[in-house]
């Protein structure tokens, strides 16, 4: 029994291996306008954006904000727009990985893990907590002063947390496609290796 087992595993392995390539495209094609949508979004409020930068009372105090704010904008928006066709991918996803990180730890981590305020969650900390009486509150006035079930009708009121859920998560996505490539028959990268093989033989 567990042989057979063992052996019918095998042949599945086998016969879905020559659709590896499709964890890669998906990961793509979900990250690429993610990635694209905030590099665009920095160059459309580009002033304001670097004066969040560079202020350093309420924003991230960061150096050369312009030129950081350029980088930034500029490595999501074109990584971005590669991540699609699958051109450069494992090299691409080094630099939108530092940008992950870099948000994680400048703008998201004092917040927690959860993006969005939840205190029913494991993972809630103090800030989650003591929103929970906000949100109550907010939903009062809501239902005081408002048509509270035409405004919630495409979904419930929460308080946006800001926590590094989804800057850890992209990241994560990134690094499987540092190791993965672009994906077998899904990439440009997979045909122009197999070109270069072939004439290096």
């Amino acid at each position: 029994m567990i042989q057979t087992t063992t052996e019918y595993y095998r042949v599945v392995l086998q016969r879905i291996q020559s659709l590896d390539g499709l964890a890669p495209l998906l990961l793509r094609l979900y990250l690429a306008p993610v990635m694209m949508q905030a590099g665009w979004t920095k160059f459309q409020s580009f002033d304001s954006t670097v004066a969040w930068f560079g202020n350093s009372e309420w924003g991230l105090g960061l150096p050369f904000p312009e030129v950081m704010v350029v980088l930034a904008a500029g490595t999501e928006l074109v990584g971005g727009a590669l991540l699609i066709p699958g051109i450069a991918v494992r090299l691409v996803s080094i630099p939108l990985m530092a940008t992950m990180i870099v948000a994680a730890v400048t703008v998201h981590l004092e917040n927690g893990w959860l993006a969005i305020a939840d205190s029913s969650s494991w993972l809630a900390n103090e800030r989650v907590m003591e929103s929970a009486e906000r949100l109550e509150r907010a939903r009062d006035i809501l239902r005081e002063n408002g048509n509270y079930s035409w405004l919630t009708g495409r979904g419930s009121v929460v308080i946006l947390n800001n926590g590094i859920e989804f800057a850890a998560t992209y990241f994560v996505m990134l690094l499987t496609l540092l190791f993965t490539g672009g994906g077998r028959y899904t990439s440009v990268d997979y045909f122009v290796a197999k070109r270069i093989g072939r004439s290096t033989h």
